[in-house]
């Protein structure tokens, strides 16, 4: 598109023709995307961060507040010490959990509140046995004694 707009023609008049020429010969063929939907974020408003959430979901980060990540995290805490090999590394998951739970209840960070308390780690490994039992058996290492 190196030609210039000639004197006396109206500019949408002039663009309308390139578009059209461009079309004739096929350039618009070619480009990426083509015949798909335009990215959600053409359909917001402007956004000045819009390169750094972009970015973020790139890198696959995300951000939460404090309580709220840790509230995910006390949860995938939870679903890992179930799954744990060991008596012994189910309660070390809860246990290290809790510790956080605790240091978070006593000296909350701004935001929205943690909702959360420690989980009763007896409690915990008396359902690690249950399901445990349930998928077949005893598992090695899961006795009462193994702390």
């Amino acid at each position: 598109m190196t030609e210039r707009k000639p004197p006396g023609v109206p500019f949408d008049s002039w663009v309308d023709k390139q578009i059209r020429d461009a079309q004739g010969r096929g350039e618009f063929e070619r480009l990426a995307g083509v015949g798909e939907p335009l990215p959600i974020e053409v359909d917001s408003t402007y956004d000045e961060l819009w390169w750094i959430k972009r970015k973020l979901v790139r890198e696959g980060l995300s951000v939460l507040p404090p309580a709220l990540a840790l509230r995910k995290e006390a949860e995938d805490a939870l679903q890992a010490a179930y799954a744990a090999p060991s008596e012994r590394i189910a309660r070390k998951i809860v246990e290290d959990v809790n510790v956080k739970i605790k240091d978070m209840m006593f000296k909350p960070p701004p935001g929205p509140p943690l909702g959360k308390k420690p989980y009763d780690v007896e409690e915990v490994v008396r359902e690690w046995r249950r399901r445990r039992a349930v998928a077949g058996g005893a598992v090695p290492g899961s006795s009462p004694s193994e702390v």
